[in-house]
């Protein structure tokens, strides 16, 4: 299983955070999911002590965590943290929005990948 953390927009307009899991099945001796759609990949770095104020997700899209440690924290208060491995799914493209800090000393390293 790899965790996955879901931002989404409520029927109140804000966001909030939903935790599960992503279901692999038996690929040969490994485990995977299926084939899941994407229009667009692009990797980014920030440097240690980087945060972003109040905003909503630009599109759909799934942020996974390659090094650092991320705080999100929405409008309601729901706090969240990312590591790496875990999965976000940004679905949160309007209302209140959410923002984010660096914490520790390691950059955050991540790849987007935008849904269609």
């Amino acid at each position: 299983m790899i965790r996955l953390i879901r931002l989404h927009t409520g029927p109140d307009g804000q966001s909030h955070v939903e935790r599960s899991t992503m279901p692999l099945g038996a690929l040969g001796p490994d485990t995977a999911t299926g084939w899941l759609p994407v229009s667009a990949a692009r990797f980014q770095s920030s440097p240690p002590g980087s945060a972003l104020d109040w905003h909503d997700a630009p599109r759909r899209q799934y942020v996974v965590t390659l090094t650092g440690t991320i705080e999100f924290t929405t409008r309601g208060g729901e706090t969240f943290r990312l590591l790496p491995g875990v999965v976000l799914l940004a679905e949160d493209t309007a209302g209140g929005g959410h923002r984010w800090r660096l914490v520790g000393d390691e950059p955050w390293t991540r790849v987007y990948l935008q849904l269609p």
